[in-house]
């Protein structure tokens, strides 16, 4: 008696077992006669681009049944013309279990719709959603019809250009507006007063949007619609906001200082005064670089415009030494003093930072070691985020080059110069956060946290608060090459 009741208890505690383990949704092997029933929460959708992220079209079911047999319920969610009898749908879920809705912003079923059937305004569509039961030929489904009017979305690009402008009316030279958002662009710069500037969706005098009323756009779509453009009073750095949207603009001066050259040179014997460029920093534009070995001395100063021997940067006095931070601005060709590197002080590299705020300009010269190793550190490097064991890379054929290839994984990359272990060292980093590699040399940031030097650079920005990190978004076998004296990186793909 007593072995049968402990039998007994076996078999109810296994099945209460079983019934734990099995999915929820299929705990009744009778899943009863429940008509399958797909709704949508509207029949009319008025699509805008204003309302972009907003949730529009809602469709969701009833289970329907699987016939008292246990199985699984497979759906399959298709949106087509009304009146194809679903001949060439488009399929938003297929196949799938325990799914019973499906939801879209504006913005992705705008963008689906004009994709999949043409860039037609107004749709009349069908939804069906389809139920199966393995081991069951019999089909369950449900449609619902609704109706949806698109919209074509505006430009995701917007130039401004104009001879108001740096650029002028040069088409390759025209600026890139920062897009916020959908339709919604601005653009910090320098206006000139009396000068004429309009925006261009693409690299080309037409289409562009032009003055309409005060504080307004105009679409210019073609040659033969009216040319009013915008323009200024006075010459200032300014602050221009464009919707698209609501064809709404707002031109304000602004408080933001922007830098009053654009490109640096060094010029000198040991250029055999020619023009050499400097690169403009990373994160800071009113920061020039430049990283040079010196195996010639002389006499040098610096140019603002390539061939130009007016408006340059020069020392405070002659023969001044290279330690010599200030700096005068002569707009004509005298005084012409000069700085001087002797012949004691070559045969070694030099890094410059040259720094153009207005009544703040300084020129920051000093003699670079190279680090003896770099090293890849991030989540994407072989051995992650561990400082003791960074992927050491290999010497080049110089002391300031380094190369590496090997396998990536998908994350986070940036370099340490000497794997200082409270993370507040010597770094080269990406020129952006979260900055895709472009497969060709480009720029570095290179920050050393624990220098005074490089504190005294970045005067209005807080160095050992930057952590710039490439992102490697594919796995793979890739090349880099590092150049720390130049502070260039290419990281290749194979």
């Amino acid at each position: 008696m007593k072995k049968n009741i402990l039998r007994l208890a076996s078999f109810i505690f296994g099945c209460a077992v079983l019934a734990s383990c099995a999915d929820d949704n299929y705990m009744k092997l009778d899943k009863g006669h429940n008509e399958l029933t797909l709704q949508a929460n509207a029949t009319e959708f008025v699509l805008n681009e204003a309302q972009h992220g907003d949730d529009a079209l809602a469709l969701t079911w009833t289970t329907g049944t699987n016939f008292g047999s246990g199985n699984k319920i497979y759906y399959t969610l298709e949106i087509a013309k009304a009146g194809t009898d679903f001949a060439a749908p488009y399929v938003v879920i297929d196949n799938k279990i325990q799914t019973y809705s499906y939801k879209a912003t504006v913005e992705k079923l705008n963008n689906t719709l004009r994709s999949f059937f043409g860039e037609h305004e107004e749709l009349a569509l069908e939804a069906r959603v389809t139920a199966t039961v393995p081991e069951s030929d019999r089909l369950q489904e449900s449609v619902v019809a609704f109706n949806v009017k698109t919209y074509k979305p505006v430009t995701s690009i917007l130039y401004i250009f104009g001879d108001a402008t740096k650029a002028g009316w040069s088409l390759d030279a025209m600026e890139e507006m920062k897009r916020v958002d959908n339709g919604i662009f601005t653009w910090t710069g320098k206006l000139l007063g009396g000068k004429s500037f309009k925006f261009a969706v693409q690299r080309d005098y037409i289409p562009t949007y032009n003055k309409g009323g005060e504080g307004k756009l105009v679409y210019r779509a073609t040659y033969d619609d009216p040319d009013e453009s915008f323009s200024v009073d006075e010459t200032s750095n300014y602050k221009v906001d464009v919707n698209l949207l609501d064809l709404t603009i707002k031109i304000e001066v602004s408080a933001t200082e922007t830098p009053l050259f654009e490109s640096m040179y060094l010029i000198g014997n040991m250029t055999g005064w020619g023009f050499e460029p400097l690169t403009v920093d990373a994160i800071d534009p009113f920061l020039f670089r430049l990283g040079k070995f010196f195996n010639k001395g002389g006499d040098f100063k610096f140019a603002t415009t390539n061939g130009s021997w007016e408006n340059n940067f020069k020392a405070p006095y002659a023969n001044a030494p290279y330690t010599e931070t200030k700096t005068v601005f002569v707009s004509g060709f005298d005084p012409d003093n000069k700085w001087s590197l002797q012949d004691s002080e070559i045969g070694k590299a030099y890094k410059i930072c040259f720094d153009i705020r207005k009544d703040r300009e300084r020129m920051l010269m000093k003699e670079f070691v190279p680090y003896e190793m770099i090293y890849l550190v991030g989540s994407a490097s072989p051995n992650g985020w561990s400082l003791d064991n960074a992927t050491p890379m290999t010497t080049g054929d110089d002391a300031y080059t380094f190369t590496w290839e090997g396998h990536l994984n998908e994350g986070e990359l940036k370099f340490t110069c000497d794997k200082r272990s409270d993370w507040m060292g010597a770094w080269f980093m990406a020129s952006e956060g979260n900055k895709a590699p472009t497969g060709e040399t480009e720029q570095l940031l290179f920050i050393d946290k624990s220098s005074n030097w490089c504190k005294e650079q970045y005067l209005e920005i807080g160095v050992g608060d930057l952590d710039q990190k490439w992102k490697i978004s594919e796995v793979g076998t890739y090349a880099i090459t590092l150049n720390q004296l130049k502070e260039t990186i290419s990281i290749v793909k194979k």
